[in-house]
């Protein structure tokens, strides 16, 4: 597959490029939790500034929420100092040793002076492309405002390449565009999965089944087997006629269980771990016909995790994605937390891996084994809707 790389641009030298990024980081009174998605884009930057371009680098950050942030499409302005970017920008500066020159805006007169003023190796970071209602309308005339600034377009976010957004669809209407450095290596490493060194071993967990049937599906054509975790299992253990109780399901997901339950190459869990509450309930282990009405279904049990591990030591490429049960909690993070073991340990050998999603990437992190991972991807939502096959805006004319 071909990808227009910046490695493959000529004359790039003192060259001004409008550069999105997926900053959207984690915040908690203002200071950034977890900056993993700035460092693997550091690269890209460092690059574009060996050769001399002057940098215009454009983010969002989704609005906060009793000091979280959602995945809300619109931000409360008088949020905007909580969801302001500056804070991100700080960390960049550090990370460069380098000046970043942060303004409090990411269109407009004051924007095009600050642009018209920017030197060769110099950075101009733009305030919370989401403050502009037009961003996720996916408004023309706000994408040329924004591609008026630059010769180049770079696109480095692939978190966000199956959005219809004007920093990453209709801006590419105006200007050349190209993959950086982290998004060319997501392709690279993603269309592994799609063509595997067989056997490959697909470990998908989560919630809701309908958010990943088409991935699900689309995997079990490739793997020899699809391990199934999370309240995702719910649904399949219910479907094959069980009790799960107060468990979480949906009817939706229970239907489109039934309709898959006879593959055999889905493995579902035969032990889990139960509680009579989600916090501070007691907390047993189940086979999945010993369930009664009141139990909650938590996480996977050890014969699962047994199971699971026979599994996952015949692959010869991995792909792991949704956490196997409530791991935020100390009681059920046990299956997920070795499911990461596994893969990373796995992945150190012959078997190539690849772990995405953001609470799969946390559960890694708690491993302190996520080096070990082949490839890591900064795509949640855009690594399942690539592997789907589904066609993503912020791709096209990249790849």
């Amino acid at each position: 597959m071909h990808i227009r790389s910046i490695r493959q641009i000529k004359n790039l030298s003192n060259k001004t490029v409008f550069l999105r990024v997926d900053f959207n980081v984690p915040l908690e009174d203002g200071l950034i939790k977890d900056d993993y998605k700035i460092i693997a884009t550091l690269p890209t930057i460092k690059f574009l500034l060996q050769h001399k371009c002057s940098l215009i680098i454009a983010t969002h950050l989704t609005q906060p929420l009793d000091n979280k942030f959602t995945l809300s499409t619109t931000l409360v302005m008088g949020d905007e100092k909580k969801a302001s970017v500056r804070p991100i920008a700080e960390r960049l500066s550090k990370l460069l040793d380098k000046k970043v020159n942060f303004i409090n805006d990411c269109c407009g007169k004051l924007v095009i002076e600050a642009v018209a003023k920017l030197k060769p190796g110099e950075i101009l970071f733009l305030e919370n492309l989401r403050f502009q209602n037009k961003e996720q309308e996916n408004n023309e005339k706000f994408a040329k405002q924004l591609a008026d600034l630059a010769d180049i377009y770079v696109n480095d976010a692939f978190a966000v390449c199956h959005r219809y957004h004007a920093s990453v669809s209709a801006i590419k209407k105006y200007l050349p565009a190209y993959a950086g450095l982290l998004l060319e290596k997501e392709i690279t490493n993603l269309n592994k999965i799609i063509k595997p060194t067989k056997p490959l071993i697909s470990i998908i967990g989560g919630v809701k089944i309908k958010t990943k049937i088409v991935l699900i599906k689309k995997l079990l054509k490739k793997s020899y087997y699809l391990l199934i975790g999370g309240a995702l299992a719910n649904n399949f253990i219910a479907a094959h006629g069980f009790e799960v109780g107060c468990s979480i399901t949906d009817q939706a997901s229970i239907k489109i269980a039934t309709e898959l339950k006879n593959n055999k190459k889905i493995i579902i869990p035969t032990d889990v771990i139960v509680s009579n509450k989600k916090n501070n309930g007691k907390v047993v282990v189940k086979n999945i016909d010993q369930i009664n009405k009141k139990d909650i279904i938590l996480d996977i049990g050890p014969k699962t995790i047994k199971l699971y591990a026979n599994f996952i030591k015949l692959a010869k490429t991995l792909i792991w994605n949704g956490p196997m049960g409530y791991f935020e909690n100390e009681h059920f993070k046990q299956g997920t937390l070795a499911i990461a073991k596994l893969v990373a340990s796995q992945s150190t050998g012959k078997t190539f891996g690849v772990v995405g999603g953001g609470e799969t990437l946390e559960a890694l992190k708690m491993t302190k084994m996520i080096n070990n991972v082949d490839w890591v991807s900064t795509g949640g939502g855009a690594m399942l809707t690539y592997l789907s096959g589904v066609k993503m805006p912020g791709l096209k004319g990249i790849i």
